[in-house]
């Protein structure tokens, strides 16, 4: 596999978020991030810093998954914390791989939970297509070709001068 620059998917994705959006997040009727736990947290808190909006939510898909029998609760999960009101405001969700498109389902069938938004538009930093349900992500920050018995993983870790920087890197496939 060929190496992915996540930093340039995550300007990608920031540069289009900005160029739809502007100065249009928060507020009574802004748009507010929520980002899908782990990988999506992470790049909703950056964002936010990045496009100066005071807060973000966090999605646990955990109780929503398909496979929830199977796999469980993650015990590293935090519950979802929504710091705005669901009910008709405008989202953008906020992961950092989109794939079959199930943790999207799961993630609007959690929000749904806490009331109807007027809109819901997804984020992410890389598509590797694959999509076994009909979901697209209007802010993309690239394609990326991964083989099917590979799972993309977003890491963080420290950069120059402190500041966070994004990596992937693949791992084999936990069926």
């Amino acid at each position: 596999m060929s190496s992915i620059d996540a930093e340039a998917l995550y300007r990608a994705v920031l540069e289009q978020i900005r160029a739809a959006y502007g100065a249009g997040f928060g507020g009574a009727d802004g748009a507010v991030l929520a980002g899908i736990y782990s990988g999506g947290a992470w790049l909703a808190e950056r964002l936010a810093h990045d496009l100066n909006v005071a807060s973000f939510g966090v999605v646990n898909v955990a109780l929503h998954r398909d496979d929830y029998a199977k796999k469980g609760l993650h015990t590293q999960a935090s519950p979802t914390s929504l710091p705005f009101e669901v009910e008709g405001r405008r989202i953008v969700l906020v992961d950092d791989v989109l794939y079959t498109g199930r943790t999207v389902r799961a993630a609007l069938n959690e929000l749904y939970d806490y009331g109807r938004p007027a809109s819901v538009e997804l984020a992410v930093l890389a598509d590797r297509g694959g999509r076994e349900l009909p979901v697209a992500a209007r802010f993309v920050g690239g394609m990326v070709d991964i083989p099917a018995d590979a799972t993309l993983v977003l890491a963080r870790e420290a950069g120059e001068g402190g500041k966070e920087r994004f990596t992937f890197h693949t791992e084999a496939r936990a069926d």
